[in-house]
């Protein structure tokens, strides 16, 4: 009973903020699917939905700090199971998909932000970058990833893949790395012979 309660109360005074995007469950990370209007965003939801993963929120997300390390994301109670998707209209996921495809809450762990390609400059586009991004929601620094939106991209894998990428850096494995110290051994040796 305490620790409900005291759960519930964290909650009711927490520090809170509301953000605009799609909040998503993918292999049980809450991630938060940002980019300028008509994207994609609601269609990639529905791509990874159908894919197993779960909704949280579509269009607004509210946030809030329920502790000194964690920000919780839920949807506004009207919003709550609706996925709104041009051409479609708006679809009640949970009665489209089951139970199992909505979530009500969720730690936030990731952001992803979908940039249109043409857009970036190419500097943004580094494919060896080893420096992550961060951006701050209520005082806490959560990762971001950039993914370049363009024709014939399968978003729902890299977003996925992301995800996955985001598990192995948070115990320490970092690809990017390993390729670059592979890479720097393979030209030392290359200069001794």
């Amino acid at each position: 009973l305490m620790d409900s309660l005291g759960h519930y109360l964290a909650q009711a005074f927490a520090e809170s903020t509301s953000a605009h995007g799609v909040f998503i469950e993918v292999q049980g990370f809450g991630v938060l699917i940002k980019g300028s209007p008509a994207i994609g965003k609601s269609e990639l939801a529905l791509e990874l939905v159908s894919r197993g993963h779960r909704l949280v929120a579509d269009d607004i997300v509210d946030f809030y700090r329920v502790s000194p390390e964690r920000i919780e994301g839920r949807c506004p109670p009207l919003l709550q199971d609706f996925l709104e998707v041009r051409g479609l209209g708006v679809l009640n996921i949970r009665a489209l998909f089951g139970d199992s495809a909505v979530k009500p809450t969720k730690p936030l762990d990731l952001i992803i932000q979908l940039e249109m390609a043409d857009t970036l400059a190419p500097q943004q586009l580094d494919r060896l970058e080893i420096k992550s991004q961060h951006e701050n929601i209520l005082g806490l620094s959560v990762q971001k990833v950039v993914i370049p939106v363009a024709a014939g991209r399968n978003i729902a894998v890299l977003v996925e893949v992301a995800v996955r990428n985001h598990m192995l850096l948070l115990r320490g494995v970092n690809g990017t790395k390993q390729f670059m110290e592979r890479q720097a051994r393979e030209m030392k040796n290359n200069q001794k012979n």
